[in-house]
């Protein structure tokens, strides 16, 4: 069967630029998007019954914008005046960049990782005698406590907001060809709110392991996957699949 239309399970590009809309327009394919899953912060009242007093740290571990909007959000909830000489450590340049949403950037000491976590530790390394709060949502990779117990440093996780299934019913009479997945949360989500979800001719398309894992715990087909080394993003996966796919009749 031909792939005709594709679901993308995350929320629509915020630019035009976005490889998606040049995919759509080469194949002549229709590309939605919709979020599975959404971010909820926790309460500050929440935050405080688990002993978090940001008086404590004197450096902030971000893995993502989330964690960066997150942690300002309750250090005003908290009326913590963040300090000047308050060390951030971002993993890649997007976090470090976002983070001047809340901060004059040359004002302010920055560690900037190249992309992984593994490679942010090498940074903060450097700086094992700094307290580290590590703003979290209520799931966490087991990697990032791992590495940071490996280097001996003092830190704390401070789940500041978590990952939540989005309402879906209005899909429900709604098909798709292809339907992309990012995340075991994104699977989750699916079977949520569709508790009978068959897949019959629907192609599922997974990015990384873990998530091709829980899509075939489920006992559902894995029909494209990325990365892989002729296609490392989805969107090459999904037009290698398709112009395989349509061409054949």
């Amino acid at each position: 069967m031909k792939v005709k239309t594709i679901l993308v399970s995350q929320p629509a590009p915020k630019t035009e630029t976005s490889p998606y809309f040049d995919l759509a327009d080469k194949l002549k394919i229709k590309v939605d998007f919709r979020s599975f899953i959404h971010v909820e912060g926790i309460p500050g009242k929440e935050v405080r019954a688990h002993k978090i007093d940001l008086n404590n740290y004197t450096a902030i571990i971000l893995t993502s914008r989330n964690a960066v909007d997150h942690f300002f959000r309750i250090a005003e909830e908290m009326r913590f005046t963040v300090p000047d000489d308050m060390k951030y450590f971002c993993q890649s340049e997007a976090v470090a960049y976002y983070l001047q949403k809340y901060v004059v950037y040359r004002k302010r000491k920055i560690y900037v990782g190249t992309r992984t976590f593994p490679e942010l530790t090498k940074l903060i390394k450097k700086h094992k005698d700094e307290k580290f709060l590590l703003p979290s949502s209520d799931k966490l990779k087991a990697l990032i406590p791992n590495e940071l117990d490996k280097l001996g440093v003092t830190w704390t996780r401070a789940d500041l907001y978590r990952t939540v299934v989005s309402d879906l019913s209005d899909l429900e009479n709604v098909f798709y060809d292809v339907l992309v997945f990012f995340s075991p949360s994104g699977i989750e989500s699916l079977y949520r709110n569709f508790p009978n979800f068959k897949q019959n001719d629907t192609r599922i398309a997974v990015f990384g392991n873990s998530t091709k894992k829980a899509v075939e715990d489920r006992g559902l087909r894995v029909d494209i996957a990325a990365p892989a080394p002729e296609t490392p993003s989805m969107t090459m996966a999904l037009e290698k699949y398709i112009k395989s796919n349509n061409g054949k009749r």
